[in-house]
């Protein structure tokens, strides 16, 4: 069906908005939620307007760059960049039931390592959400230095603020698009369930959400805002400006993306903690801090007193998830013994004795294999498994087993792979390129996203929750089942 504009207009706070019908559903593209950000300071309100305005553009992304991936076109995962002229880019989308009264919320915040994506990406389209029943939002928030460099003089974790200013609009304006502010279901994936996980944790977000799912992310990927302030200066030193909000206020996105990329190489500044360790594994410079009014401490301290009992909780990873990092750039196949051990050892202590454990030197075992793998447990799986357990309220625990055939068969349960099958976007990621590769499940998507959509709808799910047993659901699998304690375990922290 060709869809056409809604002939009914809904009022919110900046004013009147018309959508598009697609058959049963009405999508609003480019919702501003905040005024266009003004760099390093606090978002605001966002300007209103006369008549009314056809929410059909979806707006520019936050300035980012789309770097090309060998193998798999990730252009479906990531949407499109920006180079930052257009800086209107604190907006949502929104795919609502043509006919609902008081429906489910879900507002999605996407991933890319903080530095990257946006809401606009193919592959989380909300309309089979809204099909589902539920209104579906997603968002866009600041990336980089401006969204998560802790500069001195400038309000700390700008990213997450955004995000808390949208999920604040949301309640204030969703029910004119017949959804309940009082059953909001925040999701995310990668970077965006990290930010969902510490959010659960602020004493800014009480009230904005009551259910969480939480797509390869916990709350361990936070600095000290002290090792942050190394990137700080870092930063500055590249860009040869002070290292304060007077200097990086002069500097030009493009300058700016320019030196993401040269801090992005592993040697280029030491971001470990006292303990000799980095959470992000290299995978990221920019993560939120902890120690500010947002995060006032670490979020899995903040688990372990009580902080988010009242939010249902979600939370899983994926099986593999480094091969998305790994397998189409050929590390785990022809990495060696000693650069492994040394790029591992930027992150953790005792890298040899982690390699160790999960078959380094072992017969058959590549290093590179032994280093994915590891790493995969380290970087993901095993603090997400900390978190569920440190989460005082109702949580449920899933691993996505599916392995896609992509890359002769070797990419496997990546990174990201659950996501078109949560929104049921399978088209968009198959294909020759394609990270699910040519005949992915659709049987699996309709299993995956009606799950997701009926927990937004009453906050239960059909397996255990995860408890003293450790009950993980296992996605292709469909069956629950005690999972023993990795091996990482005896390298990451309590």
């Amino acid at each position: 069906m060709t869809d056409e504009l809604d002939g009914r207009i809904l009022q919110i706070e900046s004013g009147a908005i018309r959508g598009k019908i697609g058959g049963s559903v009405v999508r609003f593209l480019g919702i501003p939620y905040a005024a266009p950000p003004q760099r390093f300071e606090l978002p605001q309100p966002p300007l209103g307007w006369n008549g009314v305005r056809d929410m059909d553009d979806p707006g520019p992304a936050a300035p980012h760059r789309i770097r090309p991936f060998p193998a798999i076109d990730l252009l479906p995962l990531v949407g499109r960049g920006s180079d930052g002229s257009d800086g209107d880019y604190l907006r949502l989308n929104i795919w609502a039931p043509r006919e609902a009264s008081a429906a489910p919320v879900m507002v999605f915040i996407h991933g890319g390592g903080f530095v990257g994506g946006c809401k606009d990406a193919s592959v989380h389209d909300g309309t089979a959400f809204a099909k589902s029943g539920i209104v579906c939002v997603a968002i866009n928030y600041r990336m980089g230095i401006d969204g998560f460099l802790p500069v001195p003089g400038v309000p700390t974790n700008l990213g997450l603020r955004d995000m808390l200013f949208a999920l604040a609009w949301v309640q204030r304006n969703i029910a004119a698009f017949d959804g309940n502010p009082a059953n909001v279901t925040v999701f995310g994936e990668s970077a965006g369930a990290m930010a969902i996980a510490d959010l659960v944790t602020s004493p800014l977000a009480e009230g904005l959400f009551a259910r969480a799912i939480i797509q390869s992310g916990h709350g361990a990927m936070v600095r000290e805002i002290d090792v942050a302030q190394r990137l700080v200066k870092k930063l500055a030193k590249i860009l040869r400006v002070t290292p304060d909000a007077d200097g990086f206020r002069t500097i030009s996105h493009a300058a700016a993306m320019d030196a993401l990329d040269k801090v992005a190489k592993p040697w280029a500044v030491d971001l470990r903690d006292g303990e000799g360790r980095e959470p992000v594994y290299g995978i990221s410079r920019f993560i939120p801090v902890h120690g500010d009014d947002v995060l006032p401490e670490k979020p899995i301290d903040a688990l372990r007193r009580g902080a988010g009992r009242d939010v249902e909780i979600v939370i899983g990873t994926n099986a593999e998830e480094m091969n998305l990092y790994f397998v189409p750039t050929g590390v785990r196949r022809k990495v060696g013994g000693l650069l492994a051990r040394w790029l591992l050892g930027r992150s953790m202590p005792r890298a040899k004795s982690a390699l160790m454990a999960y078959g380094y030197k072992r017969k058959g075992v590549r290093p590179g294999e032994a280093m994915t793998d590891a790493m995969s447990d380290l970087v993901f799986r095993w603090p997400a498994r900390q978190y569920a357990a440190a989460h005082q309220g109702r949580t449920w625990m899933y691993e996505f087993d599916w392995r896609s055939p992509a890359c002769d068969g070797e990419l496997g349960a990546c990174h990201g792979i659950e996501l078109p099958f949560v929104f049921k976007t399978l088209p968009s990621v198959t294909g020759a390129r394609g990270l699910a590769g040519m005949d992915p499940p659709q049987a699996l998507a309709d299993q995956v996203h009606d799950l997701w959509a009926g927990f937004a709808k009453d906050g239960s799910m059909p397996w255990s929750e995860f408890g003293v047993y450790r009950t993980v659901y296992q996605m292709a699998r469909d069956e629950a089942l005690h999972e023993p304690v990795m091996p990482a375990a005896a390298f990451v922290p309590e």
